[in-house]
């Protein structure tokens, strides 16, 4: 990990603007391999048709993580941090330091570090630390099938996507709060 430079902006990484320009070339070809370019048009359809090939694809969240280089999953990173992108109003691409020490971790590499985010994800322009959407966390996520306290769980890649960091959600977090 090194300290990023005095001003660095995190929209303008150079591994994050190759890795966006080499994603977004590689979008036709991937979607091709995935099923049909009209498949994927950044709908609800289409999320949909995304986590059942994840599903398909993987058994466990280590898998994904394992295999976080490949073209497919990072073709699928890209498509999920480009749907809440045009989703939502304003947000964009960003590489973000280490929230807890503020370094910037090696951007994808070879071998991760499970306690660093040293993936891209995305959020509004002016998030603080740990305001960040990871697509990646995104895709692992759908293959949790428990919490911490062993309760079921079944996320929707679409409920992530729509129900994640909308203002309205303050007050059910709330209300969630409540019932604990």
């Amino acid at each position: 990990m090194t300290t990023p430079p005095a001003g660095y902006d995190a929209t303008r990484h150079p591994d994050l603007l190759v890795w966006l320009a080499e994603r977004q070339d590689a979008f036709e070809s991937w979607a091709r391999d995935a099923g049909g370019v009209d498949r994927f048009d950044f709908s609800d359809a289409s999320l949909d048709a995304l986590e059942e090939l994840v599903k398909e694809r993987f058994a466990a969240s280590e898998e994904i993580t394992a295999q976080r280089r490949s073209p497919f999953v990072q073709g699928a990173v890209w498509y999920v941090g480009e749907t809440l992108c045009r989703r939502r109003a304003g947000w964009v691409w960003s590489f973000e330091p280490d929230v807890e020490f503020g370094l910037l971790p090696a951007f994808y590499p070879p071998v991760p570090d499970p306690a660093l985010l040293d993936t891209p994800c995305v959020g509004a322009p002016d998030a603080g630390p740990g305001e960040h959407w990871y697509p990646l966390n995104t895709l692992r996520r759908l293959l949790v099938t428990e919490d911490e306290f062993g309760d079921p769980v079944e996320e929707r890649l679409v409920g992530m996507v729509d129900g994640w960091y909308d203002e309205d959600d303050d007050d059910d977090e709330d209300d969630r709060e409540d019932d604990v």
